[in-house]
């Protein structure tokens, strides 16, 4: 398995971007990291695409979930039996939204290696990862994106200098960005209950909608977890995440426009 990830994810990555970085205007290293996240994410579009629109159709189906969950509350045989008739008369899975974002955590897994093992090798590339004769070994890398934000290692509390801040800024942003594209699929979800809205209305409010709450609870550990990893890794994981996040939050904002 670790062979498949190596020669199929790892060394493809690595010597994209540096490829990339061998081209770009005074060897930004993270201008190479921004395209090389903008390729990965193009590649996985229709990944992407399918779960999008997998998590607006469970929202727009959940109201009837919650009408079967409500049914056979007492007996989960019959409750687990209905649901999965429900799921196949509507053509629904609602793991299938999962295989993308494995695949988008295997390319971030992926993105940190890189950039942790050229951290770790002194900011030199490893001959061995290249591929001869096409990709051109440029040596040591320049690690900062800028000139300011050092790409290779994480926040450094005790010197807060104006790099520093700028790193910091980098990480907020992040977290930001995906604390709005999460809200952005709530508001999605709002729009879907409120054509339910008279069913929604019949329904006892006692029992706690727990789509509703694991929606919540969502928007804000997901940008704890991005400030969280920023803080902790190198400052090219967090632009990584910033990027990919921004990507995702224009993609689904076209998508909508397209169903409309």
């Amino acid at each position: 398995m670790g062979f498949l990830f190596n020669e199929f994810i790892y060394r493809p990555i690595y010597n994209l971007l540096i490829f990339i970085y061998n081209f770009v205007p005074f060897h930004d290293f993270g201008i190479a990291i921004i395209l090389v996240t903008i390729l990965i994410k193009l590649l996985l579009v229709p990944l992407s695409k399918k779960q999008i629109e997998s998590q607006k159709k469970m929202q727009e189906l959940q109201p009837k979930i919650k009408e079967i969950q409500d049914k056979y509350k007492n007996d989960k045989e019959k409750q687990t039996k209905a649901m999965m008739e429900f799921y196949r008369e509507n053509k629904a899975n609602p793991f299938s939204g999962c295989l993308p974002l494995i695949f988008q955590m295997i390319f971030l897994i992926a993105i940190y290696r890189v950039l942790f093992n050229i951290s770790q090798n002194g900011l030199i590339v490893n001959d061995a990862d290249l591929y001869h004769p096409f990709i051109q070994n440029p040596g040591q890398i320049n690690r900062f994106f800028l000139g300011l934000i050092d790409l290779s290692r994480a926040v450094n509390f005790n010197n807060l200098n104006f790099a520093e801040i700028a790193h910091i800024f980098l990480i907020v942003a992040a977290a930001g960005a995906q604390y709005f594209q999460t809200k952005l699929l709530m508001e999605t979800k709002k729009t879907s209950d409120a054509k339910n809205n008279n069913k929604l209305k019949e329904k006892s409010t006692k029992d706690p909608d727990m789509a509703q709450i694991m929606s919540k609870q969502m928007l804000y550990l997901a940008p704890i977890m991005t400030l969280f990893i920023g803080i902790k890794f190198p400052a090219g994981l967090a632009l990584y995440w910033l990027v990919s996040t921004l990507f995702m939050i224009v993609q689904q904002k076209q998508l909508e426009k397209y169903k409309k």
